[in-house]
Order: structure tokens, then C-alpha cells, then sequence
């Protein structure tokens, strides 16, 4: 009897390990079940929700746990690096160009002939380190520039006080200034507070002008000097960014001396509710905008004009400084699982509408969705028509330190606590700086 009790309790208990075998490696279609997980440390906050939601819905389709959390506006650098240090340290994070990935090259795997890697449109878009190893992939392409009311702006051209009678006229520095001078100066008749939105110099606003704005005299001196970085940079467009800066801190809703505490959400407002034409941001504030209640028609976008010569044949300002990288000191299966995700991501229906509608995205990938988004359609006509886009050369900027030290300067200019010399100096020699602690 105890020899029966104990076949029977034997069988029990083999039945039992069948079965949590079966759960732990088996899937309900009779393959092996995905192992590993995914934790995606994201840059953008506005596409938090989404990617929440494309997270969740990957889950749901696969039984593979995706986490993501998402940093801070203007704090992803300090935020990647606490989090890289605990245990369970992101999979799937980002860097934003050549500078960034020197920062964390060794914790970056190799992607080159991964599934995501072969899906791209144009391997220009990988990111490589010195070595030459694929290291990033760009899974963005934005476009940025001066968004303006266009109902507001051609109330302002239909006006007896305007002087330029067409939006398309304006085509150059000298032609914004004039419109936005008028603006300012009858801001009472056209219902506005001012031409342009607040330049908050807030840490949720300042990367505006300390990264974006400056990628222009940037721009401009790589191209008179036929190169793609510099260790030392001569500042010879710095002249013309002081030129857009006045316009925007003088022609403005906010006085000068008040825009150390205004903040992107300030400027954003402003612009929705039609109190300032001129709005200086990209193409991922489009679903902010349109869910505000802006359609289309009354959107468009104009290239920042600085005043250099040749301008009016300038687009908009086209690229990415957002390179997924996968964890190298994650495990295999969890690395495995990151590369199915951003795959599934760029080729599956759910993935592609999501990144193309809900995110307002332009992917380079073979699978992509046209976006509907009105900035980067504006792109692509200036493009066709023969505008010359302005490349994101500020990924070549030396550090987040460089930065915060032009921001500074640009405040306290702005202020009117500093000089412009001030300005250039952190320009110049901070990138010197900067960049010889790099070497």
C-alpha cells in the first residue's frame, strides 16, 4: 500500500513538473516563449503616454514585460546615469550624436546586421563609433524652425501698417524683423501680446536657443569651413545669432528681464491661445498643438533666418540627435528581447501608426507610416522646391556643460546683467574647454 502511495504521489508530482515546465517554456502556440524583458529609458516627454501605451500594447500581443520610464525635460543625462548604475539598468536608452556616444561607447552594444540595424532606409542614419562600430540607431527624423499662426500672420499682411503683403515673402532675416517690429508695434490691433513667444530660459525651455538656435551659426561656419566637427570653433556667425536673439527676446510677450523663469509650457500657451505669431519649436509639437485645438490651417513653419547671405534658398532645420544604443551589460535575453521590441516597433502596424500618429514622428525605416504631421510635410515641400535643409550639427556641441554655460550667458544678456561678450566667450572658449576634456 505505502509503495502504491507513494507511485501515485510520484506521478502527482511529475505531472506538476510538467506543467510548470511547460509554463515556464512553452507558449500557448506550442513554440518557445519569449524570455527577457525590456526597460526603455525615454528622452522625449511629450511622447510619454504614447510610449506607455505601445509598451503596453507589445506586452499584451507578446507576454514580454516592457517597461519605460521617462526623464525629466532637460535632466536625460543625469537621469540615464543614476539609472545605469542600479541593478536593473535600462536595456534600451539613447544618446544624442557622436558626443554623447563617446560618453557611454562601452555600454553600448554592437548593432550592425540586427534586425532593426536592416531595416533602416539608409545606414547614414546608423551611428558609429571611432572604431567604426555601429553603436546608435536613429529611430527619429524631426524638423524644427520658427511655427507661426498663420491666421494671425495673414491678418498682420491683409493690414494697412504691413509691409510685407505675402507669408512666402518672408524669406530672410531682414523680412522677419520688419514683420515682427510691425507685429510688435500694433500687437494692440491684431489681439496679440507680441511677435514671438516667451525664449524662457528655464531648463524646460532654454535647450530652444542654447542648442537649437545655436546650431545655426554653427551650421554655417561648418559649411564655409567644408567640416562636420571642430575642437575649436571660431564663432564667425556669432554676430547673426545675437541678430534672431534680439528679435526674440525685444519683439516678444514677455519683457527681457523676466524670461529666467519662463518655461516651455509659457511659451507653448502663449502661442496656443493666439497670444504671439512666432514660435520658435519642432515638429514634435505638433500632436501638443492639434490636441489643443489647432488644425492645420492654421499652422505653418519658416526656416530661422539669421541674416546671412544666401538665405532665402535655406529650409528648415532636418535631423536627429535621438540614437537608440542596447545595453551591452544587460543579458543576453533581455538584449535579445530590446532588439525584438524595436523591431516590432518599426515594422508592425501598431508600432509604425503609433510612432507616425500619436508621436508625430518621420522614422527611417522601411515600414514607416507617412506622418500626417503639417511641419514635416512643410519640410518636404521645401525640400522639393529646392530649399536647402540646415543639418543637426549640434550633436557635435563638446558637452550638456558647454551648454548650460551659453544658457547662462544668453540669461543673463538677456537680463541686461551681462554683455554679448559674455556670450561668445562661453561660445569659444567654453567649447575649447570643453572639448579638450574629451581628447
Amino acid at each position: 500500500m505505502k509503495r502504491k502511495i507513494f507511485k501515485s504521489i510520484a506521478a502527482v508530482g511529475m505531472a506538476c513538473f510538467i506543467a510548470v515546465s511547460c509554463m515556464a517554456g512553452c507558449s500557448t502556440d506550442g513554440g518557445t516563449e519569449k524570455k527577457g524583458t525590456v526597460f526603455y529609458l525615454n528622452f522625449k516627454p511629450e511622447q510619454d503616454k504614447a510610449w506607455q501605451n505601445l509598451a503596453k500594447a507589445y506586452t499584451e500581443e507578446t507576454g514580454v514585460n516592457v517597461k519605460v520610464t521617462t526623464a525629466a525635460e532637460g535632466t536625460y543625462e543625469e537621469t540615464l546615469t543614476a539609472e545605469m548604475d542600479k541593478d536593473n539598468a535600462p536595456t534600451l536608452f539613447q544618446v544624442n550624436g557622436p558626443i554623447g556616444l563617446a560618453n557611454w561607447d562601452e555600454d553600448c552594444m554592437d548593432l550592425e546586421g540586427t534586425d532593426v540595424y536592416n531595416e533602416l532606409t539608409s545606414k547614414d542614419y546608423a551611428l558609429k563609433n571611432t572604431d567604426g562600430v555601429v553603436k546608435g540607431i536613429a529611430y527619429v527624423i524631426e524638423t524644427y524652425g520658427i511655427i507661426y499662426n498663420r491666421t494671425i500672420l495673414q491678418k498682420y499682411c491683409d493690414s494697412d501698417f504691413a509691409t510685407v503683403k505675402k507669408i512666402e515673402d518672408i524669406n530672410s532675416f531682414d523680412k522677419l524683423k520688419t514683420v515682427a517690429d510691425e507685429i510688435q508695434a500694433n500687437a494692440e490691433a491684431l489681439g496679440v501680446k507680441g511677435a514671438f513667444t516667451s525664449t524662457g530660459m528655464d531648463s524646460s525651455s532654454d535647450w530652444r536657443f542654447k542648442t537649437h538656435l545655436a546650431n545655426i551659426p554653427v551650421y554655417y561656419e561648418y559649411k564655409d569651413e567644408n567640416i562636420t566637427s571642430t575642437k575649436e570653433i571660431k564663432g564667425t556667425y556669432l554676430d547673426n545669432y545675437k541678430n534672431i536673439f534680439d528679435l526674440y527676446i525685444t519683439d516678444s510677450t514677455t519683457k527681457p528681464t523676466d524670461l529666467a523663469n519662463k518655461t516651455g509650457t509659457d511659451s507653448e500657451t502663449e502661442f496656443i491661445k493666439g497670444q504671439a505669431v512666432f514660435f520658435q519649436n519642432g515638429s514634435w509639437e505638433y500632436g501638443v498643438l492639434t490636441e489643443a485645438g489647432m488644425k492645420d490651417e492654421d499652422l505653418g513653419m519658416l526656416p530661422i533666418y539669421i541674416g546671412v547671405e544666401g538665405e532665402e534658398n535655406q529650409g528648415l532645420c532636418t535631423g536627429s540627435e535621438n540614437y537608440w544604443v542596447v545595453n551591452a551589460n544587460s543579458s543576453e535575453e533581455d538584449q535579445q528581447a530590446t532588439l525584438d521590441f524595436m523591431k516590432w516597433c518599426v515594422t508592425s502596424e501598431t508600432g509604425t501608426k503609433a510612432m507616425a500618429d500619436e508621436m508625430n514622428f518621420v522614422i527611417p525605416f522601411k515600414s514607416a507610416k507617412e506622418a500626417t504631421n503639417i511641419f514635416v510635410k512643410t519640410d518636404k515641400e521645401m525640400t522639393e522646391a529646392g530649399k536647402t535643409p540646415v543639418s543637426w550639427n549640434f550633436t557635435t556641441m563638446p558637452s550638456e556643460n558647454w551648454k548650460d554655460g551659453v544658457g547662462v550667458a544668453l540669461t543673463q544678456y538677456a537680463a541686461g546683467t551681462g554683455k554679448w561678450e559674455d556670450v561668445v566667450k562661453a561660445f569659444v572658449d567654453g567649447w575649447k574647454t570643453e572639448y579638450a576634456k574629451v581628447s
